[in-house]
């Protein structure tokens, strides 16, 4: 679950790196890696401006751009590299836009022969539940707890996708963090954040998840610094170095704000939506890290791809679901494609990883009809729920995903 309500976006200006040593810079957030511009220069002459600019604004900078930062003109694109140091890097336009290699032909087998895909289930689960905001329990019902859930999906997808040919792996596999790093290795530089932000004395604990200023306490901040940003930095350390899949899929359940997580409030609704990276918001785009990161997928051209197998799986899905699409009230994503359940939209992991992504977020956790699904577990067949028979609330997920993908590499592999 991403919450449109709660974007953390961090306006401290530190870079983190291990031993947690603080460095003063024009990054977005701790941990973030500096820039490599040079990796770049691969790029040069394999866009048109026409081309550059139709991606430029309609799927990554749709909230306008400064010329502060980027600029355009008939042969090249310059991108501001360093605020400080005031350096440019400079793209040159292709004249005519290139021959680009077709899509990989489906090879003898199923129809996902020799496709590298990741299976990263979202959040942790387990232990860590709880301090994730990922756990909520209702009278005397089961927990509902995503990272849990999300990893049982992936585990009950990669046998059906491997059936199909693939070559699956998996970001997690298990209930505990892909990074080494604890909350507690984060101590300090929380307190370097929160000194910086004009907290000099800062309370070492919070009052429960319902404390209002939790978020100005050591242990919240060292907490967010370990599952959101430490974790999620260091799987796409393993998708790029050591995974290198042809796509990623962010395996996650969507959620209302439920409030106290031992008495929650349930919902009526229940609803579905696919995202791919875009959207940048010029705050964001302040940021060198994330500047550098939106021109290296804009050049890398994975949007393309990205969005049309969204576009594909999600009426698929929303079909096997019965689910309509999730309406957003925030500005912060832009619809793409034609389906209706496809945004754009700034998250880490669409944007570190270096492959196309696309991140799912069916159903309300905390909906009357997803609670007593989750109560049902897993199960062969149907069985009546709230006096409809359904399935598996697991099964028709890998169900949906799997019958998506297939028509959309049916399609793009012929």
């Amino acid at each position: 679950m991403i919450s449109p309500h709660r974007t953390f976006l961090y306006l401290c200006l530190f870079v983190f790196a291990p031993p947690f040593a603080l460095a003063v810079d024009r990054l977005s957030i701790p941990l973030a890696d500096p820039p490599q511009w040079k990796t770049l220069a691969k790029y040069q002459n394999t866009i048109t401006r026409d081309e550059f600019e139709r991606l430029l604004t309609g799927v990554y900078c749709t909230h306008g751009t400064s010329e502060e930062l980027i600029r355009i003109d008939l042969a090249k694109a310059c991108i501001l590299m360093d605020h400080d140091a005031q350096t440019w890097f400079t793209l040159r336009f292709a004249r005519h836009e290139p021959k680009r290699k077709s899509a990989s032909r489906r090879k003898k087998g199923g129809v996902l022969s020799g496709l590298r895909i990741a299976l990263d289930p979202g959040h942790i689960g387990g232990e860590w539940a709880k301090m994730e905001e990922r756990w909520f329990k209702s009278g005397d019902a089961l927990p509902v707890e995503e990272g849990e859930m999300t990893l049982r999906v992936a585990k009950m997808l990669a046998p059906k996708l491997r059936e199909l040919g693939a070559r699956v792996s998996f970001v997690r596999d298990k209930t505990e963090p892909v990074t080494p790093y604890r909350p507690n290795d984060f101590k300090e530089t929380a307190r370097e954040i929160l000194k910086a932000g004009g907290n000099e004395n800062p309370r070492e604990e919070f009052d429960g998840p319902d404390d209002p200023l939790k978020d100005q306490t050591v242990r919240w901040q060292s907490e967010i610094l370990f599952y959101r940003n430490s974790e999620i930095r260091q799987r796409a350390r393993l998708v790029n170095s050591k995974l290198r899949p042809d796509v990623v899929l962010c395996l996650h359940f969507n959620a209302e704000a439920w409030g106290d997580e031992r008495n929650p409030t349930l919902s009526d609704k229940n609803h579905l939506h696919l995202l791919v990276n875009g959207s940048y918001l010029p705050a964001e785009l302040e940021f060198d890290d994330e500047r550098f990161e939106m021109l290296q997928r804009l050049l890398s051209r994975v949007s393309e791809k990205e969005i049309a197998m969204a576009d594909t799986v999600a009426p698929v899905l929303a079909k096997e679901t019965g689910l309509p699409p999730y309406q957003y009230t925030t500005d912060n994503v832009i619809k793409v494609g034609t389906s209706g359940y496809v945004y754009a939209r700034n998250l880490m992991a669409t944007r570190l990883y270096r492959c196309p992504v696309v991140y799912f977020e069916p159903y309300v956790m905390n909906s009357n009809e997803v609670v007593a699904r989750v109560q049902a577990g897993d199960y062969e067949g149907t069985r009546p729920i709230n006096g409809v028979e359904r399935p598996s609330i697991y099964r028709e997920y890998v169900d949906g995903v799997v019958k998506g993908l297939v028509e959309y590499y049916r399609a793009a592999r012929r």
